[in-house]
């Protein structure tokens, strides 16, 4: 199986009662400081206000009101801690569809031959944003392992993110 990257806990359900069993601890620490980030004027509520100040602070300074409305919009309404945990429970609920993680190793594929080297893929999981651990990638390379050559057959791996098996050959 596919070593996976966020833990959830059992027993995340669809209400927001239930939105804090979605996520390990230290997650919900994480989204808390984001939270406040965009918070900017610290009222405990994300509006169109405070989305816009920061993403100025981040150098995108014309933003359109209604790009803005459309975001707050996501929101059944005020977004305070718990709905801005529900939206992020709501968008991380399962994997991207199946084109869309084929099309982001598509990247790192430029002859379009549908494999990875091992090498690069390795170091690019174990260096790059959330890295992966060693017992990680060894859990990896047991579930998709380099044929001789060294490849990796990424859309393997897509199918099995996104399906939960091995396909047939």
């Amino acid at each position: 199986m596919a070593p996976k990257k966020a833990k959830r806990r059992a027993g995340g359900g669809e209400g927001s009662s239930n939105v804090f069993s979605m996520f390990e601890q230290s997650q919900i620490q994480e989204y808390k400081e984001a939270f406040t980030i965009i918070d900017q004027n610290r009222d405990g509520i994300i509006s169109k206000d405070d989305l816009r100040d920061v993403l100025a602070s981040m150098g995108q300074l014309n933003v359109k009101n209604e790009e803005l409305e459309a975001m707050v919009k996501e929101a059944s309404g005020p977004i305070n801690f718990t709905v801005f945990l529900t939206m992020f429970g709501e968008k991380l609920k399962g994997a991207d569809p199946e084109d869309v993680i084929v099309a982001a190793f598509k990247v790192l594929d430029p002859e379009g031959t549908g494999t990875i080297k091992k090498e690069f893929l390795e170091e690019l999981l174990t260096t790059q944003c959330d890295r992966f651990s060693a017992e990680e990638m060894k859990n990896l390379w047991a579930a998709f392992p380099p044929d001789v050559a060294g490849n990796v057959d990424y859309k393997n791996i897509c199918y099995v993110i996104t399906h939960g098996e091995e396909k047939e050959e």
